[in-house]
């Protein structure tokens, strides 16, 4: 009996890992307004619901049932955002401050494949580059390795814009040339 117990919370606890790790992917990929694969996924998700649910209102006197639910729920959000880390979807915008004005930083950038716009700045203690940069989620951390090889006492912002139109950088993106090299 024992046996048939543990068998019965590891299902469960499973079960909701995989539903909340599809929940969380979801919500995401709604919000970065992935509408078609949100619902393709979220069909999924609501079979594995719905079973999960149902092992543990069939069951509902046995308390270690809705305790590996519940773990399963809290390990799920972990596991989905550790996924969408993975798959890095979408793109982030990178502002960056420069501690000199005379760098090759933007010519490295894009030699990269990065979409670099600079100007001169003016901070407390004299004249800087301000920087935008724009690329792929995926090379992120990368973006960050070349920007502080260059001045490592660059200051940096990141965050992702809501929607992109225009420019030569997102057409490029679309005819699939930026990054050819790379290996992710």
């Amino acid at each position: 009996m024992l046996q048939n117990g543990l068998v019965m919370v590891a299902i469960i606890l499973v079960i909701n890992i995989v539903y909340v790790s599809f929940f969380t992917i979801r919500m995401i990929l709604t919000l970065k307004g992935q509408r078609y694969m949100a619902a393709a996924i979220s069909t999924v998700e609501v079979v594995i619901y719905v079973v999960g649910l149902g092992l543990v209102l069939d069951n509902l006197d046995q308390i270690q049932n809705l305790i590996a639910y519940a773990l399963g729920y809290g390990i799920g959000v972990i596991v989905g955002m550790k996924i969408e880390d993975k798959l890095a979807l979408g793109y982030i915008t990178v502002n960056v401050i420069t501690k000199e004005y005379d760098r090759d930083l933007p010519k490295v950038l894009r030699n990269q494949g990065y979409g670099v716009t600079s100007w001169a700045a003016n901070g407390l203690e004299g004249e800087r580059m301000a920087l935008q940069i724009l690329t792929p989620r995926k090379f992120e951390l990368k973006l960050y390795q070349q920007i502080k090889e260059q001045d490592p006492k660059a200051f940096i912002i990141a965050y992702e814009p809501k929607s992109i139109h225009g420019g030569f950088w997102v057409k490029n993106v679309r005819k699939g040339k930026l990054f050819r090299n790379e290996k992710s």
